[in-house]
């Protein structure tokens, strides 16, 4: 049985989840709650759950706030949130947990789920252990992203990936230690996972990391050429952010 706490500073919200848990997730038992940071610590202090259901925005401080002050990450968080594309991009960034408002059931069993069948992988990485140190990070180009591969996962610093290419519905990574790595997620994904580190969507097959771009070389749309050699069409209606971005 997994003990999980559930913070939110909404009380019919706290109701709601913790009903949903009881009635849905059987292995799941809802053993305290926090209302803010403050109680929220001293919930997870008492309890020392193996699940924090967390609502990010809240008084005082949001659940970014609570995760960075804890001393020791040794519980999985399920981010509760209204959609919010800060936020959103943060989480997937380390591929975190996260159920958006109002809590769909599906989803919410989803998520318990795959805590549960990665808790018992061998290679089980604590993704809020990844989320700490990303926010810990103020040059975004040194955080870390998650990749899901089909073997389990593979954790990667943004400043290590040159580009990314769409493969049906999987994203191929080009690293700069030359390996390729094929990933469980679309390009449309990691555009809006990654534009903030750094990362332009320069065509409909292609995601590049700015700071690899060695060259440009005219055309309808153009090229780049990349710091790996590598020379990438851009579309023509992309031509434009791109001399901007540069």
């Amino acid at each position: 049985m997994l003990k999980a706490v559930i913070i939110d500073d909404e009380q019919d919200s706290r109701e709601i989840l913790a009903n949903y848990v009881t009635k849905y997730c059987s292995d799941v038992e809802v053993c305290g709650f926090g209302q803010s940071v403050k109680t929220g610590l001293e919930v997870i202090e008492k309890f020392k759950p193996d699940i924090v259901f967390l609502d990010i925005e809240m008084p005082y401080g949001n659940g970014f706030d609570l995760i960075e002050q804890v001393p020791d990450l040794n519980f999985e968080t399920v981010f509760v949130t209204a959609f919010d594309n800060y936020a959103i991009k943060a989480l997937n960034l380390s591929a975190a947990y996260y159920i958006l408002k109002p809590i769909d059931i599906d989803e919410l069993i989803a998520a318990v789920e795959k805590i549960k069948s990665e808790k018992a992988a061998d290679n089980y990485i604590e993704h809020s252990k990844v989320l700490f140190d990303n926010i810990q990070v103020t040059n975004k180009q040194q955080q870390k992203v998650m990749l899901p591969t089909m073997e389990g996962f593979e954790l990667v610093r943004v400043t290590d990936v040159i580009y990314c290419e769409a493969d049906d519905n999987f994203t191929r990574f080009f690293l700069k230690d030359g390996r390729k790595l094929l990933i469980c997620r679309t390009l449309k994904f990691f555009e809006q996972t990654l534009e903030d580190c750094g990362f332009m969507r320069i065509h409909r097959s292609y995601v590049v990391n700015l700071d690899c771009v060695v060259k440009y070389t005219k055309g309808k749309g153009g090229f780049v050429t990349l710091e790996s050699g590598q020379e990438l069409e851009v579309s023509h209606a992309k031509k434009k952010t791109l001399f901007e971005r540069l």
